[in-house]
């Protein structure tokens, strides 16, 4: 008898066990995905309907199915990113407050716009890169960038170029691409590069520089068209669009990376688990077909190629901001 109950109180114990070990391994899994069920704020640094927001959108919509969780993308425009990226910057450290960031955080600093640098944050996942382009109304009296070149020379400071604020990047590319052909560009600055299109179809200014995919729709339409690409080649999003060295022109190869950012301190695990997810919506079928048809560049790189993305061009564009005078 006392042989029956050791056995039936060994299978108890066993039966318990086996409990404990799946009630620890439950847990541990729900470590390993700690923001599922959270409610994720991106802070997009630039104005809604521009590249930044309608890419940070698409890429938000998949990381968050990836993490279980929902991201909701907020914009805070104003002073070429530096106010969102601040925002940003100051957020907790707690994986629920994400910042798009974009190439000016390497900017800012050199021009005294913002004391938020690159060191604010830990990067998570480069998503997308994009030249940018020169691009005019449609009826503008010059059909090359040779001929915007010459009209330019003959008419000193009256070519208004709009962009993403002062000290934006593509601030800087019409600025350097002025300086190298020795030409004066009235530059105006926007929240954004989607009010700056706006001011152009509405003909308050006489250009834009912006990335390909953020005038495609227009160039398309018949209302706007490109010059040139300021880049090594051609964009994919444009073919038929000539780079600056194409058209014999002195080339100024610029563009805009952007990509996912917490501020510092954030836990090493929450950091892995948003560089995953969104590592895998970057490379999603979804992700590649919205970006292909809206013309946008896909680049994707971990938060070690990201973070040397960012030191070096903190570095570059310390020089070419000395050089241009813009900080004078």
């Amino acid at each position: 008898m006392k042989k029956i109950v050791l056995i039936f109180l060994l299978f108890l114990l066993i039966i318990a066990g086996c409990s404990n070990s799946e009630g620890e391994a439950d847990s541990s899994n729900g470590e390993e995905n700690v923001l599922a069920g959270e409610t994720i704020q991106m802070i997009v640094p630039h104005a809604a309907g521009g590249g930044s927001d309608v890419v940070a959108r698409s890429i938000a919509a998949e990381a968050a199915e990836n993490l279980d969780a929902s991201i909701g993308v907020v914009n805070t425009p104003g002073g070429g990113g530096a106010v969102g990226m601040a925002e940003g910057a100051a957020a907790p450290a707690d994986g629920l407050n994400l910042t798009f960031g974009t190439i000016e955080l390497t900017m800012l600093p050199h021009l005294d716009l913002a004391d938020v640098t690159y060191e604010d944050f830990e990067p998570v996942a480069q998503v997308n890169f994009d030249p940018a382009a020169i691009t005019v109304p449609a009826d503008a009296p010059y059909d090359t960038v040779e001929e915007f070149i010459e009209y330019a020379k003959n008419n000193p400071g009256e070519i208004r170029v709009g962009g993403s604020g002062f000290g934006a990047i593509w601030h800087l590319a019409s600025e350097t691409f002025a300086l190298e052909n020795d030409i004066e560009l009235d530059f105006v600055p926007f929240d954004g590069a989607a009010p700056s299109i706006t001011a152009l179809l509405g003909g308050h200014i006489e250009a834009v520089t912006a990335s390909p995919g953020e005038v495609l729709e227009q160039v398309e339409a018949g209302e706007l068209k490109t010059l040139a690409v300021m880049s090594d080649e051609r964009s994919d999003a444009m073919p038929d669009v000539p780079t600056l060295e194409e058209e014999g022109v002195e080339p100024v190869n610029t563009g805009l990376w952007r990509g996912v950012m917490v501020p510092k301190d954030t836990p090493d695990e929450v950091i892995e688990e948003l560089q995953e997810a969104f590592l895998e919506a970057a490379e999603s079928e979804e992700y590649e077909e919205f970006m292909s048809n809206n013309g946008f560049g896909i680049s994707v790189k971990d938060a070690d190629g990201f973070r040397e993305d960012m030191e070096n061009d903190h570095e570059s564009f310390e020089e070419i901001i000395n050089e241009a005078g813009l900080n004078e």
